[in-house]
């Protein structure tokens, strides 16, 4: 007997239609003999739905009752799912993030998860009970509904089969799998295999929708292979897993792309120790996120500091830069949000030069300027207008030639 955690997504339990065939799925992994705890996401639109509700009431919505909010779409998901069930005579019961608890710290709409108490779960385990677990929410210290991010319902499921020790931890989506770009706008993407947790990470962070980063990191931590899937039919998947010597013998694993970026250039900054931590110390302390960093060479004793942050993190950062930028006399924040950044990722340009170069030279063929730059052992990324975000993935698919056969290293 195999314990097995189902993960279905928003789309995949958009409807009561859709999520009958949710609970025959699930009937059918129990019925193999297994036990089964299914973690689902709110219906989809629903959470967008409830945000859009915060934004109404005011422009900085409270972060604690933030959460209280948008953790509720995840409460009807689960009930639904468990009436379902029982309808078709299965042992089925639900069970929100504060009743299992998944112990969180109190980052509100950005929790992590400390610790899960699965005492309930495993006596319902032992008494053949399938378990509906509501993804995104968990409990901090003082009781407080927290929520873990959006795609957050992907490391609830794979946080559950590593404290559960599960034999495999399926997320089923509305894509068969992890492809080497965005099918989207390049009809040429190829649907990957077998991805190490180090390449999925990069993807995930860089942009691709497929899994939120920390469920890969709860993966790769806790050694979980994680199996992407679409709910919509029996097809294999993509298989996240621990890298070996044939993942690191592909060149470029995938070209991934992020729109939910925007520039923020605090100009004429004072060129001395110190000053880039008064910037960002203060978007840290209010749990900002940035991304891409760049400063210009100094003139004159100044220098543009420029750096990227999300667009749901924009309002609250250039409030805090513009209070950070008087404080240390620079001339100006400037802002664009019409910018997009395009990746390249794979494990073999560890042990291969000339990515970058390719890369830059065919959005150059092209007419894309690139405005920042990034790197890291196995990704390239740069920022550029968003108005030719599909025209450099397509053309960058075309050049790593992902369309057909892996690029290989020859060693």
């Amino acid at each position: 007997m195999a314990l097995v955690v189902q993960k279905f997504g928003g789309t995949s339990v958009g409807s009561v239609e859709r999520i009958r065939n949710v609970a025959k799925r699930v009937a059918k992994t129990y019925d193999a003999g297994n036990d089964v705890i299914v973690v689902v996401s709110a219906m989809s639109g629903e959470t967008n739905k409830l945000v859009a509700l915060a934004n109404e009431v005011t422009e900085f919505p409270d972060t604690r009752e933030y959460d209280v909010l948008v953790s509720s779409g995840e409460q009807v998901t689960v009930a639904l799912l468990a009436m379902c069930l029982k309808s078709m005579g299965y042992k089925a019961k639900s069970y929100i993030g504060h009743q299992i608890s998944i112990l969180t710290d109190s980052s509100f709409s950005k929790a992590r998860i400390k610790k899960i108490n699965d005492k309930k779960i495993r006596q319902d385990l032992n008494d053949r009970t399938i378990i509906i677990a509501a993804g995104f929410q968990g409990v901090d210290g003082d009781g407080n509904i927290t929520t873990l991010g959006r795609g957050g319902s992907d490391t609830s499921g794979v946080a559950l089969a590593a404290a559960l020790k599960a034999d495999v931890c399926e997320i089923f989506t509305d894509v068969d799998g992890v492809y080497t770009t965005d099918p989207n706008i390049c009809e040429t993407a190829r649907k990957i295999d077998r991805i190490s947790y180090d390449e999925m990470l990069e993807l995930a962070s860089l942009g691709a929708k497929v899994l939120q980063i920390r469920s890969v990191q709860f993966a790769k931590k806790f050694n979980v292979d994680v199996h992407v899937r679409s709910s919509f039919n029996d097809n294999p998947g993509t298989l996240v897993t621990k890298e070996d010597k044939e993942m690191e013998s592909i060149l470029v694993s995938g070209i991934t792309y992020a729109k939910d970026e925007t520039k923020i250039a605090v100009m004429r900054v004072p060129d001395k120790p110190g000053i880039a931590a008064k910037i960002l110390s203060p978007l840290s302390a209010a749990n900002i996120s940035v991304d891409m960093i760049l400063q210009n060479v100094s003139e004159d004793g100044f220098t543009d500091f420029t750096f990227t942050v999300t667009k749901a993190d924009f309002k609250k950062a250039l409030m805090i830069t513009k209070e950070a930028a008087a404080e240390i006399h620079a001339r100006d924040v400037l802002t664009d949000d019409n910018i997009s950044k395009v990746s390249v990722v794979g494990l073999g340009m560890r042990s291969h030069a000339g990515v970058a170069t390719r890369m830059f030279e065919t959005l150059a063929k092209e007419g894309i300027n690139i405005q920042m730059i990034s790197t890291s052992e196995i990704k390239v990324s740069v920022v550029i207008d968003a108005k030719y975000t599909e025209l450099a993935v397509r053309v960058l698919h075309d050049e790593f030639e992902l369309s057909g056969k892996e690029v290989t290293v020859e060693r």
